[in-house]
């Protein structure tokens, strides 16, 4: 994981798994390369289409704004994620990008699901780094 922030996404269409990512920010250099981005980016590459309507997104971590937005853009039905990220999260941490009332599209958001299993990975990672 080259030192990168351990986070895991799955995009699941009709109960398969159509794109998958994890944190390669530090490995890639990329600020872009989160893991919803890099799942988003592959379940779109499968289907063929942008618009990602029917799909679920699964997250270990509450999205970030750019990763939110992407979400948004891509029109996922539902994000189901675990732990609440209270420096970046804008599923209802900081914000709530993912459900503001002026935005064309609106997923149904489920939180903490796995949060306490979630957030003693985020935990430990942290912890070994400092």
């Amino acid at each position: 994981m080259a030192g990168d922030v351990p986070v895991g996404a799955l995009v699941v269409r009709n109960d398969e798994v159509i794109g998958r990512g994890a944190n390669r920010t530090v490995r890639d250099q990329d600020p872009t390369a989160h893991a919803e981005m890099l799942a988003i980016r592959e379940a779109a590459a499968a289907s063929g289409s942008w618009r990602l309507e029917g799909c679920e997104l699964f997250v270990t971590l509450e999205p970030c704004a750019m990763c939110a937005g992407a979400i948004v853009l891509a029109r996922l039905d539902r994000v189901t994620f675990g732990a609440w990220d209270e420096k970046a999260g804008m599923a209802g941490s900081v914000g709530d990008l993912l459900r503001h009332p002026r935005l064309n599209h609106r997923p149904e958001v489920v939180s903490g699901v796995l949060a306490a299993e979630s957030s003693d990975l985020l935990k430990e990672f942290f912890t070994t780094r400092r």
